[in-house]
């Protein structure tokens, strides 16, 4: 697949860590500078689809189950067929994990996926999302301020507060049917 790496375009001179994807960055401007591009406007899904996606998200949670501590993230496509799903103690580690199972697997862009998360959307996972070219984000909780702003300029699907009873859509709801 047509995946780009540019090593130069993550350098930093500040401290990082696995959950600061913009530590160091000067704004938005230089996340588009990385090269990322507008995602594809294709993937439709289905109202009661997105409520479900959270269950079974859990449902893959084997770790989770037995411990209440960790994170996860998963890849569905439209029909809520499951990819992959990742736990770990970090939200971020998780996406990182699916993200890499998929560059690995040479499935990259993910332009016909949602990632799923069990926590909130920030800014981070977001970035993560568009960089793999996946459209749209499904998060039980809120996003972050920066998040929306971000999946508004990259034309992401962004999609918080998920529940069986409903969910918002913050940006590109014609994905949404």
């Amino acid at each position: 697949p047509d995946v780009r790496f540019d090593l130069e375009l993550l350098r930093r001179n500040v401290f990082t860590n696995s959950s600061c994807g913009v530590c160091g960055k000067a704004s938005l401007e230089a996340v588009e500078a990385a090269g990322c591009q507008l995602l594809p406007s294709g993937l439709t899904v289905d109202v009661e689809l997105i409520t479900e996606l959270p269950d079974r998200l859990l449902q893959r949670q084997a770790v989770f189950e037995r411990t209440g501590g960790l994170h996860a993230a998963g890849l569905f496509d439209a029909s809520g067929k499951r990819h992959v799903v990742m736990e770990d103690v970090g939200r971020h580690n998780a996406v990182d994990k699916v993200v890499g199972h998929e560059l690995l697997a040479r499935r990259l862009p993910a332009s016909n996926k949602i990632l799923v998360v069990s926590g909130r959307a920030s800014f981070e996972l977001v970035q993560k999302a568009v960089i793999a070219g996946i459209p749209m984000l499904v998060a039980v909780g809120a996003p972050s301020s920066l998040a929306v702003d971000l999946a508004r300029r990259f034309k992401h699907t962004l999609v918080g507060f998920t529940r069986k009873g409903g969910f918002n859509v913050y940006t590109e709801p014609q994905r949404v049917e």
